[in-house]
Parts: structure tokens; sequence; C-alpha cells
């Protein structure tokens, strides 16, 4: 599902990522952990086309999702392509304050252009999957925490992308809402088969994921 090979990321004489190789199967729930500078988040960023590789000829280095390469691709091609692969949930919700959970959960379909009936449909859907049916017409300060962020995890699945890339998703939640999203991520994944790939300091979802990958000082160590 996600095959790179020879990762390299420096900011100016700063090496961040050096020589990263990870292969991630289908429908895994995998996280990322290490300390504050290893280079998780750089990593999750590259991987989700966010950011670009250093020197990507120099080094060699393949990235592929779902069988493809993108690390060649030009603007509008990057933006296609992670409109119809990927989604993203931050730590921070990022909801527009002005729309409602509905409308937020929404946008991404108004970027690809699908038909506003089946993305109705799934909107509903998912909203009924992450319980929070209730919500579908407030906006996000009417919302709690753990709601914010669940309709951010709905902004994120509404295209069907094949992997969600997660960063610090439940770090800016209590405990119990933590809990809960964890284990929301692991029903979502049967019921849709999406692979997750989660960078956390949260040991409790660290721990119940199919794999832990441990980065240090710039490489993935186990």
């Amino acid at each position: 599902m996600i095959i790179a090979r020879n990762i390299h990321k420096s900011y100016g004489n700063l090496e961040v990522l050096k020589g990263v190789d990870i292969h991630i199967k289908t429908g895994e729930v995998v996280s990322i952990v290490g300390e504050s500078g290893a280079g998780k988040s750089t990593l999750l960023q590259i991987l989700g086309t966010l950011d670009s590789p250093t020197n990507s000829k120099n080094y060699d280095t393949e990235i592929t999702l779902a069988g493809e390469s993108f690390i060649n691709m030009n603007d509008k091609q990057l933006s296609k392509f992670r409109n119809q692969n990927i989604g993203f949930v931050f730590q921070f919700h990022q909801l527009l304050p002005e729309f409602t959970a509905l409308e937020n959960v929404l946008l991404p379909t108004k970027i690809a252009g699908a038909n506003d009936k089946d993305a109705l449909e799934k909107a509903y859907a998912l909203f009924e999957d992450l319980r929070i049916e209730q919500r579908l017409h407030h906006k996000p300060n009417q919302l709690s925490g753990g709601e914010a962020q669940r309709v951010a995890v709905a902004r994120a699945l509404i295209n069907s992308p094949k992997t969600i890339f997660a960063d610090e998703p439940t770090g800016n939640l209590d405990s119990k809402n933590a809990d809960d999203l964890h284990r929301l991520f692991f029903d979502l994944r049967d019921k849709y088969n999406q692979t997750f790939v989660i960078v956390t300091h949260n040991p409790n979802l660290a721990e119940i994921t199919d794999r832990k990958l441990v980065m240090k000082d710039g490489m993935i160590i186990e």
C-alpha cells in the first residue's frame, strides 16, 4: 500500500530524515512514535504529499501509495492525487468556523466534483459511524473537543481515501475522548479497509496498533 525507500529531508544544514525506508500494508493501523525532533511529523507530511523529500533524484528516493508514485508530480497533479487518495487528521480539528459540521465534511467532495446526492449520503453514514449524527448542523464553536475531532475524521474519510494520515489526532483530547477515538479508528478500518498511519505520543494508542514504528534521529530504528 505504502512503499517508500531512502527518504531524506534537510532544512539548511539540519538533516531531519536520514534515509528512511517504510512499507505499510493495506488495512494496517500503524503508529509512529519517538521523541520530539525525531522526524515523525516530517515523515508523515512527505508520505502525505504535503512536503517533498530533499534531492530525491540524488538519493534515488522512491515513494508509492496505492501503486502510484507521486514524488515527480506537479502541484496540480499532486492536489488531485491527494484529494482522491489521502485523508488527514491533525491535532487541532482545523474546521472552518463559519460552516456547519456537515458543510465542513462536504468540502473535499466539492473540490473533487462529486455528485451532491452521493456525497450527502456518505456524509450521513459517516456521522452515524462516528456517533455525531445529532451534530450535523452545529458550527465548530458549538461542538465539544471530541465532537469536533470526530467531524475532522469524517472530513478525512468523506472521499473514501485509501490512506488516512493522522498527526497527534488525540493530543488535544481528554483521556476518555482519546480512548473513544482510538477505538473508532479500528472500527473504521474494519468497515472500510482503509490504512491508518498515526504519529502519536500516546502510549495507549501506540500499543494497540497493528504495528509500532520507533523513530530516533531521523531514522526508523525498530
